[in-house]
């Protein structure tokens, strides 16, 4: 098959191009920028800055890739913004390099899914199988875990950790941190249950599911001891359970403090 550049295309010749790359009419790409194999750039897209995309990822018109951050602390160190394979990039999505305050470094993990106007900002870490729906943003240092789906126009507050296989809805404005499993809903948004759908859809048990929903019940909805003592009393009692034990970790570990439920 071999490469393709649109002669109305600007590559810079210093650009690292993997195999069978495409490059489609109207696009940049910078000096430092590293393509993988069968990487795609549809048309009228920018990618720029210190920035490599992992294999058989396929960018869609007018998104911005790799420039510098929205950050007034940026000084214009040389920061890298690294995405992995198979990912798409739709329309109008923006992911910006890091600074110097967050590691130097944006990253973007496997298989992930960010429709039209997404925006990952500086030093945030993406997770594998990671969906983000339209127009949903993340401020900068957000961190992601695997299989987590954010919802059309939610956003997240700079320095939050979203837990894996979370669920957050359309249009909520998360300022916490969120719970691996859980599910998030509301304009200012709490914590609603687990995502049992999302689960299932995962291959996870019935046994391990019925032990989540067990443990939030414990740990969220009943106000009746100190959160420290209904966490023990989950561990206790689902002893068996990796993903309790998850849990629990991941609410000991958030200084910033999570989302919790109305009840």
């Amino acid at each position: 098959m071999g490469t393709f550049i649109h002669p109305s295309s600007i590559v810079s010749p210093k650009a690292s191009l993997g195999e069978n790359v495409s490059i489609g009419a109207f696009c940049t790409v910078g000096d430092d920028v590293q393509l993988g194999n069968n990487v795609e750039l549809v048309s009228h897209v920018v990618v720029d800055g210190i920035t490599s995309i992992g294999d058989n990822t396929k960018i869609f018109p007018f998104a911005a890739i790799g420039l510098c951050p929205q950050d007034l602390k940026y000084k214009g160190e040389k920061s890298r913004l690294e995405i992995g394979k198979r990912n798409k990039i739709r329309e109008y999505v923006t992911m910006h390099t890091g600074t110097e305050g967050g590691g130097m470094m944006t990253r973007v993990g496997d298989d992930c899914l960010f429709m039209i106007g997404v925006h990952i900002a500086h030093d945030c870490k993406i997770g594998n199988n990671v969906v983000m729906a339209n127009n949903a943003t993340l401020a900068g240092h957000v961190v992601i875990g695997d299989f987590v789906v954010i919802g059309g126009l939610a956003a997240v507050q700079q320095f939050v950790e979203i837990g894996e296989h979370a669920m957050i809805g359309g249009m909520s404005g998360v300022a916490q941190n969120v719970i691996p499993y859980g599910v998030i809903t509301r304009d200012r948004a709490y914590l609603s249950g687990i995502n049992l759908i999302g689960l299932e859809r995962r291959g996870f048990s019935k046994e391990e599911m019925n032990a989540l929903r067990g443990a939030y019940k414990m740990i969220f909805l009943d106000d009746s001891e100190t959160i420290a003592e209904r966490m023990n009393k989950a561990l206790d009692l689902y002893k068996g359970s990796v993903s309790v034990a998850r849990l629990v970790d991941f609410i000991n570990a958030s200084e910033k403090g999570i989302l919790k439920s109305r009840g």
